[in-house]
This record gives structure tokens, sequence and C-alpha cells, in this order.
């Protein structure tokens, strides 16, 4: 089997049977789809029965909740397909997707690693529609995560690049990967630090699949696919309120953790600057929702003044105060038109 779909789960049922609805739709039927439930409330192994009859799945329901990284272990674990591409509960597939991701395998036999677009999509427009949703009733018009359109063979490091991803693979749902690689090596994980359940509380429990990546993949080569594959619904994940605190620690935490395995210090530093873009008014954002922002997980001297030898830590202030008379701007313009208009 070439393909394992791998889908960790907690506590959204709604939104896991949209996504195997998705599944249940693709031309392509020969792949295995592994579910790890992470103790949710509900009884999802009843949920999901009837998509038995449509999907080869697997299934494992943890007796208690391991946390987000040692779920996403234990789904990795049950697959044997020859690629993993794990997605989230809350993703859908587009019409042929799986089709067309098999042709970029097969076609591309010496590549190890698939970076595959894909698009946002607020979830509230799920809820105009019968449940469960099906993929047909996406809009014709969608925001890609890259604005890429051509796909393109690189290197691991190629994929590295503010014009590919903005999060720098931290999206692990975009990823699509040569499963046995993956297997042996994910020895680099630090087996204490992954067991923390707090969300984004360090490096190693929320983004360890990224030193997994470096080790596995650095020498390997990639393929970017240009065109989205996958739908990712905004909205519903938890932890948005740690945004913030996910683009102005943990991503250049990652930059600086490419770079020590190899990314070119030219790379560094353009990406670096671009990932300190929304710096200042982001670690103010930290510093006012405090702990629900991640403020106990700065650590001041090097999440903040090592960055502020970046110009963009700096611009950024001069930026968000652009966008805010921008925003002025165009509501007093659009009052104006209002007030205006012959037709009232």
């Amino acid at each position: 089997m070439i393909l394992s779909i791998c889908i960790p789960t907690y506590n959204r049922p709604e939104h896991l049977l949209n996504c195997l609805n998705s599944l249940s739709l693709q031309s392509f039927k020969n792949f295995e789809v592994c579910i790890s439930d992470n103790a949710s409330d509900k009884n999802i192994r009843k949920l999901i029965s009837p998509f038995k009859k449509k999907l080869k799945i697997k299934f494992n329901r943890n007796k208690k909740n391991l946390g987000f990284a040692l779920n996403l272990l234990k789904v990795s674990s049950m697959a044997k397909g020859e690629f993993i591409w794990f997605i989230g509960d809350d993703d859908l597939l587009i019409k042929d997707s799986l089709k067309n991701l098999i042709k970029k395998i097969t076609q591309n036999k010496d590549v190890d690693f698939f970076w595959v677009n894909s698009f946002y999509l607020d979830v509230s427009h799920l809820e105009k529609f019968p449940k469960p949703f099906n993929i047909k009733n996406l809009p014709n018009s969608m925001i890609p995560h890259s604005k890429l359109k051509k796909d393109r063979k690189t290197n691991f490091f190629g994929l590295i690049d503010k014009e590919v991803s903005f999060d720098y693979l931290l999206g692990i749902f975009v990823c699509v990967f040569r499963r046995k690689k993956w297997e042996k090596n994910l020895h680099v994980i630090d087996r204490k630090k992954i067991k923390d359940k707090r969300t984004w509380s360090n490096f190693e429990n929320t983004v360890f699949f990224i030193k997994v990546f470096t080790e596995a993949f650095s020498r390997s080569k990639a393929y970017i696919c240009a065109k989205p594959l996958s739908v990712n619904l905004y909205g519903v994940r938890e932890w948005l309120s740690l945004y913030p605190f996910v683009e102005i620690v943990r991503i250049p935490e990652a930059l600086d953790f490419y770079r020590s395995k190899g990314l070119s210090f030219t790379k560094y530093i353009v990406n670096k600057n671009y990932a300190l873009r929304n710096f200042f008014n982001f670690f103010v954002k930290i510093l006012i929702t405090g702990k629900k922002g991640g403020l106990a997980y700065v650590d001041f001297k090097r999440n903040f003044l090592y960055n502020l030898i970046y110009p963009n830590a700096w611009m950024s202030i001069l930026y968000f105060l652009c966008r805010k008379l921008r925003n002025i701007i165009i509501s007093f313009i659009n009052t104006f038109n209002i007030k205006h208009d012959p037709r009232r």
C-alpha cells in the first residue's frame, strides 16, 4: 500500500465525520486511514463505524489523554503505507486529491518528502450545509496557504522558504513523507519533554516532528505540490489564543534549529527576519494575555532580546501602525459612501 492517512483526534466528532466523508468521496481508493482517539468524551469508534464500509480504517482509542505529541506518534505507529500523510480531524480533502497526489509520488520515485499546498476556509461555511459536509459544497474561491503556481522539485531545505510556507513546516498537515525514514529517525525525540501535555509549552512536545523531518530528510529530494489538495478550517483549533506566541517564539526557534542542521546562513537570516514581521504587537499581546497567551513559556533573553538585531523586529511597529491606519481609512471611506449613496 502506497499511502497511510493518519488522523489524531480528540473531542471533535463532527469535524472528524466531515473529514472521513471527504476521504470516502475520493476517486483513488487504495489507501488506509489510521485514527487515534486521544480519550474523547464520546464513543468515536461507534460514530465512525458507518465509514468502515467505505474506507480501510484502523482505529485506536487511548485509555487516557496522552497529549498531542504522543498521540501523533501513536497514530503514525499504526501506519503500514509507503508514505504517511498526517491530516487534522478538522481537515478536508478536495475532490481527486489522492489521485493527484499518488500521480506525483509515482512520477517522482526519487522524492522522499512532498509539501502539499492547502486552502484555508472559515468553519462557518460548513454550518450552512447538511452533515456530514460534502466537498461538492466547497466554495469556488478559497485562500491558498502558499501563492506558488508551479510544482517544483527541490531539496528538503528548499522548503524552508517564506514563499513556500510561512510556518516553515510547523503545519505538519501539509507534509507527506516516506514512512520508513520517519520511523528510523524517531530516536532524536526527547522522550522526557515530549510527555509534557501543556500545548506549545516546549519545542519538543508540539513540533518534535521538525527534528525528525530534518534528521530523516535533510539529504533527501523534496517536491512542492503547488495545487492545493486539502482544506484547513480556521476557527476550530483550541490553541488559537497562542498563535502570536507560536509565530514569534516557536517559528523562530524552528529556524534556529534548521540553521544548526545545515540551512544556509542567507536563507536563515532572510526567513528569520520575515518571521518577526509582527514581533512587537504580538509580544504585547502575549504580555497582555499572560498565561493564556503562552507568557510562561517565553525565554525573555532568547525570544525577545536576541531578536532585536533583526530589522523586522523594529519595523513591526511601523507595519502595525500602517495596518491600523489603512483600516481606519477603509472604514471612513465605506461610511462616507453609504451616507452619500444616491439610492438611499
